[in-house]
Formats: structure tokens, C-alpha cells, sequence
């Protein structure tokens, strides 16, 4: 089995192996895989393909998901420890002007910030290279499985912010950052850096762009210069990412302000929901291969 690493195919195999014969046979399983796939309302290739092999359609139905959890976890995050956590251009501005100012603590902080949005960029793009390696097909839905437990994780030590804001503060801020380096990382690499979620200073100057050129008027027809027109496919693109991040940063920001840390929870859910069909679909592939291994290994009555 090439597509799986050797030490995860042998503990899974193990316990596929007991649960296929002693609780449920091969058809059932693949049957209830079946039946779970036929019912997501999610695109078949949203979460596999990469860059130019992905179509508008993919694009947009990643570009309205990712930005939503980014605007709800970055206005969200605000109203919960008091910084934006995917802003890295305002979080290096701060720190140059603490340096200037001799504020060496405060810059320290934007610094840990910094790092910490990089460090989640880095482990993600690991995550992902080791799947690509091993011609894993859920490699990009492990990752958003992994944000999703890092997300829990922010809102638990949330919720101990008033026992132990000194301690629980600092960190909480470096986690927020280091999943928000993972869900930009995760966009941008899969749709090929089409679609990047997490801050919009790009998406607004690209809309700028694409207005302008959709608004300008050819009036004489020269030969031998183009026309100027607009991506108007781009645009759409551009127009639901600043839509979703606004609509995802209304709903985070009401969520933390009415239900405090628990928001997480259905954020959490929801990057589950989107990784739940190439996990499926690679659970399938893993059993088909398992059983074509025991009926193999099998001893012939």
C-alpha cells in the first residue's frame, strides 16, 4: 500500500481487520461509506484537486467556506483577546513601531504573533507535503481536521481566560494566530494562491482593479491594441470572498459576544464537514485494498 504510511497502515489495518469480522462485514461498511457520501452536499473533488486542475466552481465553494470560519474566527478572536490574528501586515507595523518607540516587550509580543501565523503556514504546508508524498488524497481534509482540534483547543483555554489571564492571554493569542497561518496556508496552496482567505487587503485592491477595467469605456477601436476588459469570473470570485469573510466576521462576532468560546464548537464542525468527504472516500480506497489483502492472505478451504 503505497498511498498509506507503513506505521498508520498497520494500526488500521489491525483495527479494520477486528471490526470487519467481528462486528460488521466488508458489504455493510462499504455500504454505510456509500450511503454517507451520496448524502454530503459537498463537491467530490472540493478538497483533492490542486491549482490549474480545479474549476471555477471548486474554487468558489472553497473561497465561500474558508473565508467564512476566517472572517468569524478573525472578528470573533478580536472581541476575545482584544487582537486580529490573521492581519500580519498590522502585526509588523506594531512591532516597528514598538522598536522605534524602545517598547521592546510590546514588539516581542508582535514578533511571537508573527512567528506563530508563520509556524502554522509551515506545519500545514509539512502536513500536506508528507500526503502528497505518500499519495494521500485527504491530506488537505487532515489539515482542516487538525485546525478543527486546534480551534477546540483555543476555545477551551478561552474559557479559562478570567482564572489565568496572565498565562492563558499570551498563548491563546499565539494559538489563534498559528490556525489562522494553517487556514491560509491550506487555501492557498490548494486553489494554487486563487484563493487566499484569511486577509483581504489583496481581494479589495483586486476588485478595485477588475471595477475599474469592467467600467472603462473603449470608445475607438484601434488596430493592433487590445481592448480593456474585466475578469468578471475573477471578480464573482473576489466579490464572495469579501462577502463571506463580512457575513462569517458578523456571525463570529455576535457568537463570541452572546455564547462566548463555545462558538468554536460549530466552526469546528463545520471545517470537519468540509474534510468529511476525502476522508471518506479515502477510507473506502483503504478498505477496498485491506480486503483485497486478507482475501489474498486468506488460506483456501
Amino acid at each position: 500500500m503505497r498511498r498509506i504510511p507503513r506505521a498508520i497502515q498497520l494500526i488500521v489495518a489491525r483495527y479494520l481487520r477486528r471490526l470487519l469480522r467481528n462486528r460488521l462485514d466488508g458489504p455493510q461498511l462499504q455500504s454505510a461509506i456509500e450511503s454517507a457520501l451520496a448524502t454530503l452536499p459537498i463537491q467530490e473533488k472540493l478538497l483533492v484537486r490542486e491549482g490549474a486542475l480545479r474549476s471555477g466552481g471548486l474554487n468558489r465553494q472553497l473561497a465561500w467556506a474558508m473565508a467564512f470560519v476566517a472572517g468569524a474566527v478573525n472578528a470573533g478572536g478580536f472581541l476575545a483577546v482584544s487582537h486580529y490574528t490573521s492581519h500580519m501586515t498590522g502585526v509588523v507595523s506594531s512591532m516597528a513601531d514598538e522598536l522605534a518607540a524602545g517598547d521592546l516587550v510590546t514588539a516581542l509580543a508582535a514578533l511571537a504573533m508573527m512567528v506563530s501565523f508563520l509556524a502554522g503556514a509551515f506545519l500545514c504546508t509539512t502536513l500536506i507535503s508528507f500526503g502528497q508524498r505518500h499519495r494521500m488524497r485527504s491530506r488537505y481534509a487532515l489539515a482542516l481536521v487538525l485546525e478543527a482540534g486546534l480551534m477546540l483547543v483555543f476555545g477551551f483555554m478561552g474559557s479559562r481566560l478570567q482564572q489565568e489571564l496572565r498565562f492563558t492571554l499570551p498563548t491563546t493569542v499565539m494559538l489563534l494566530c498559528f490556525i489562522m497561518g494553517m487556514h491560509n496556508a491550506v487555501t492557498s496552496i490548494i486553489s494554487g494562491a486563487a484563493v487566499r482567505t484569511t486577509h483581504l487587503t489583496g481581494t479589495v485592491t483586486d476588485i478595485g482593479i477588475e471595477l475599474s477595467r469592467l467600467t472603462y469605456v473603449n470608445v475607438h477601436q484601434r488596430h493592433g491594441r487590445a481592448r480593456i476588459v474585466a475578469d468578471r469570473q475573477k471578480l464573482s470570485l473576489l466579490l464572495l470572498i469579501l462577502a463571506s469573510f463580512l457575513g462569517g466576521g458578523v456571525v463570529g462576532a455576535l457568537g463570541f459576544k452572546h455564547i462566548g468560546f463555545k462558538v468554536t464548537v460549530p466552526l469546528a464542525g463545520f471545517l470537519c464537514f468540509l474534510a468529511a468527504r476525502p476522508l471518506l472516500l479515502e477510507l473506502r480506497l483503504l478498505l477496498h485494498r485491506l480486503q483485497k489483502q486478507w482475501e489474498h492472505h486468506e488460506p483456501a478451504d
